[in-house]
């Protein structure tokens, strides 16, 4: 396999914000592990030395002034053309011995490689509860409405096969990133390989930038709007379901009253109900309609992917 990967074109992404601690020592595991790849700092507004010491370490260091993950990733997937990419964090969190790995796999052909730190240190080195509670909550969600069994979702140490790196549609900003590209991939039914890793916690004098309770909101706001998106009709069916059925509770009750007495004597309650009915069928129809939509969507998917694949072919011919 080493000797795939030797002609192959690999890059690291590594999306930094005042790093200055740690970059250095990043950039040098990933230059010890994959020797022939190219490594790319994207500093993302840093006020420290992030980019001065990451260019002196040899890494090619770009900027991108819109603040936030996404639109960092964002910027690397449209800037550079590779056959592998592996992506990671600045915090030396993740260990780079593990790229090889998971580059390998991106070889053998799977879309995305997940480097999951839950089934090792994650819980051991992360001293913030509500992290913990919140990697929970987020799998536990995307995995129930998928029907998957995908351990760590939250992850920043991922690998990308080309075709995933030119196909994928960045649509968050900020750290909410992570779940989207899980949620793309299970939707699409990409081929996903996930593989444990070592976690260990930030370094003294490395700062988070995460801000636990606003970054979980957005996280949670991805995942209410992708279900929304790629589920439509579990999620407006339901609802419609919900609001249709409270409607005809209360027309049994206003028809009940009707049948012994010969009077209707709660018109706005019978006007009310018929109008919930009404909704809730609504919201059943509409759920249909974008659910043949999102298939519809999933098919020019597919599309596309074949043509990058085709065009990458033709590329290395």
């Amino acid at each position: 396999m080493s000797e795939q990967i030797e002609h192959s074109a690999v890059a690291v992404l590594l999306p930094c914000c005042n790093e200055e601690v740690t970059i250095g020592k990043v950039i040098r595991d990933f230059h010890t592990a994959l020797p022939e790849a190219a490594v790319y700092v994207y500093d993302n507004n840093s006020t420290d030395r992030t980019a001065e010491i990451a260019a002196a370490e040899g890494a090619v260091v770009r900027k991108e002034p819109w603040q936030g993950k996404g639109n960092v990733v964002r910027a690397m997937f449209e800037d550079i053309d590779a056959d592998v990419y592996v992506m990671a964090d600045g915090d030396d969190t993740y260990p780079a011995d593990a790229a090889p790995d998971m580059v390998a796999k991106v070889l053998e052909g799977y879309d995305m490689v997940i480097g999951d730190r839950l089934s090792s240190t994650y819980f051991q080195e992360n001293k913030r509860p509500f992290h913990n509670f919140g990697n929970r909550l987020v799998r536990g969600s995307i995995n129930g409405l998928f029907g998957a069994h995908v351990t760590d979702i939250m992850t920043g140490y991922l690998a990308f096969s080309f075709t995933f790196v030119k196909t994928y549609p960045v649509l968050s900003r900020g750290f909410e990133i992570e779940p989207e590209m899980t949620i793309h991939s299970l939707n699409n039914n990409l081929r996903l390989y996930e593989m444990p890793i070592q976690y260990r916690d930030r370094p003294e004098g490395s700062v988070s930038k995460l801000d636990t309770v606003g970054d979980g909101i957005k996280v949670m706001g991805t995942i209410f709007r992708m279900i929304r998106e790629y589920k439509p009709l579990p999620f407006s069916g339901t609802l419609g379901l919900i609001i249709g059925v409270v409607g005809l509770v209360l027309c049994s009750l206003v028809t009940l009253e009707f049948a012994k007495t010969g009077i209707v004597t709660h018109f706005p309650t019978l006007i009310g109900a018929v109008m919930l009915v009404i909704a809730g069928l609504l919201l059943i129809v509409t759920g249909i309609i974008l659910d043949v939509m999102a298939k519809n969507d999933r098919k020019y998917f597919v599309v596309d992917a074949n043509k990058f694949a085709y065009l990458k072919r033709l590329h290395i011919r």
